[in-house]
């Protein structure tokens, strides 16, 4: 256990966040394998003071603890893989800081967001659109007497009734419905010497070199998996990207919907796009698949990494709040991690588009409207300025300094939660603006974006339309409401490549929020919100 003495050298002596104390007994945290050491958890409950003289109430045990991270790695102030581990060595389950009990554990170092919370509130927005994310909790570390700032301890992704929640996958279960889930994947940059898995047979749309797509084995891990069950897994990924790539892809009986939770790939591209995160497709992107008796379709998810996401990069995309992160590859075709061409595909559905549009639009109504949002981050501040967030840049004095990939530089905290609650400001409003002109081309995966302008917004009776017709063709409208029934269809006339300004009347809609979709010919689908008074 640990020692009395080994938390005596330090000024810091109490906080408002639980505080985690860890004692390598003089080894080195090395990037692998873990080493042994204890940890000790402080954690007085909601409101009540911790400190360095109070029992370790929350946890006090052995643990193994590593280095984790790929681009983090560079930074001063490192993350941490944690193990929790029994007398013997052998990991245990412990519940933690009020989350559910696990053995694995990471403790998370911001250091270039300098926010704090990015992680923090995409994972918030992932459960608010009702799907797992990990769970997080603010703490200060004292690491072997040495103060190390604020860390969010959060949940490893991985099996479990409380976590990614699939079935146990045994070894022996090699044939039948047992051989069929549950399995985690990802794509993602190798770890170590690389993570053992197998290469797409489809090469990403736009690159600029030989990059490939690349599965890794999660779960079962690669050392635990069998020939039977990785044959399984490839097999069934390969026939939903022959599908998705085929002729007939969007057949409603036999398409792509067949292999995949079309809903979890919503949501999976809204929560990624609200960020604009620069790693989303391509990199920390799992997936996995439950037992066939047990629905048997690929999900994505959960959402993980997003520390460069809601502005906080200055290459490729960029940390504007225009465009969208899964065009990556158009944007970066050199890059060594290019976005499969899924999502390209999936534009080209008339019905994907529709319902992603459908649901950014209850969304924007409910979880993600911009003061629901605005209110995460503010809660999350008020936390940290308190008084850890002094402490940390005490620590870590990074602020008003450039650390590798900031858009932005604030000088203080308080400028750097400003910027972000007004990034996200213009981000909703971009997408409100945008989400329903996707259109991808079907030889290089490129994507159009249409604008289209409707005035006034909120409207009374009559609204004005206003767009560049691309192609000739006749022009159709619809308003359809939140559940997705049309309440108006209208001709339009016909359009001429240009501009077009189109007058509609609609005094028998009611009062609400409503989807407006303009198509032009068979080929162009633009969508908007709009909301009548």
């Amino acid at each position: 256990m640990l020692p009395a003495l080994c938390i005596a050298q330090t000024a810091f002596t109490s906080s408002n966040l639980p505080i985690v104390i860890i004692d390598t007994h003089g080894a080195t945290i090395v990037n692998e394998p873990k080493i042994d050491a204890d940890m000790g958890i402080i954690d007085n409950g909601m409101g009540k003071r911790n400190n360095l003289t109070d029992s370790m109430n929350n946890f006090n045990g052995k643990i193994g603890i590593e280095i984790r991270g790929s681009s983090s790695q560079m930074f001063p102030k490192k993350q941490y893989g944690i193990e929790i581990r029994d007398e013997t060595g052998e990991d245990m389950d412990a519940a933690l800081l009020g989350m559910p009990e696990e053995s694995d554990w990471v403790l998370y170092a911001p250091y270039s967001d300098k926010s704090l919370m990015r992680n923090v509130l995409a994972y918030q927005l992932g459960r608010d659109l009702g799907h797992y994310a990990p769970r997080t909790k603010y703490c200060e570390v004292v690491l072997n007497g040495e103060y190390m700032g604020v860390f969010v301890l959060i949940e490893k992704i991985k099996r479990g009734k409380d976590r990614v929640d699939i079935n146990k996958l045994s070894e022996d279960e090699i044939s039948g419905d047992d051989l069929t889930g549950g399995y985690i994947v990802k794509i993602d940059k190798f770890e170590g010497g690389g993570g053992d898995g197998w290469f797409s047979a489809y090469t990403p749309p736009n690159r600029e070199g030989d990059q490939t797509i690349y599965f890794q084995y999660e779960y079962p891990k690669s050392d635990n998996i069998v020939a039977e069950q990785k044959t399984y897994i490839q097999e069934f990924l390969a026939s939903f990207e022959n599908v998705l790539y085929g002729d007939d892809f969007a057949d409603p009986v036999n398409g792509y919907a067949k292999y995949i939770d079309v809903d979890a790939f919503v949501d999976f591209f809204i929560a990624n796009e609200i960020a604009k995160n620069p790693d989303a497709y391509r990199l920390s992107t799992f997936m996995y698949k439950q037992k066939d008796s047990d629905g048997g379709k690929l999900a994505i998810g959960p959402i993980w990494d997003f520390n460069l996401a809601f502005g906080n990069v200055d290459y490729c995309t960029q940390g504007t709040t225009n465009g969208f992160a899964f065009n990556f590859n158009t944007i970066c075709p050199a890059d060594t991690w290019l976005i499969p061409f899924w999502w390209y595909r999936l534009f080209e559905d008339p019905v994907f588009k529709e319902k992603v549009s459908t649901r950014w639009a209850s969304l924007r109504q409910n979880q993600f409207k911009t003061e629901t949002v605005l209110t995460h981050i503010d809660s999350i501040a008020v936390l940290l300025n308190t008084e850890a967030q002094q402490r940390n840049f005490q620590k870590w004095p990074v602020l008003g300094t450039y650390v590798w990939p900031n858009y932005y530089v604030g000088q203080t905290f308080q400028e750097e939660v400003d910027w972000l609650k007004n990034w996200v400001t213009g981000r909703t409003e971009w997408l409100d603006a945008h989400i329903g002109e996707i259109i991808t081309g079907t030889d290089e995966g490129e994507v159009a974006e249409t604008q289209l302008i409707l005035f006034p917004n909120p409207m009374e009776e009559t609204i004005h339309i206003e767009f560049t017709a691309k192609r000739p063709g006749a022009i159709s409208v619809e308003c359809i409401d939140l559940a997705g029934k049309a309440v108006l269809t209208a001709q339009a006339g016909y359009a001429t490549v240009g501009k077009q300004h189109l007058v509609l009347t609609m005094p028998t809609v009611a009062a609400g929020a409503y989807l407006l979709k303009v198509r032009v010919g068979n080929d162009m689908l633009v969508t908007r919100r709009l909301l009548k008074k």
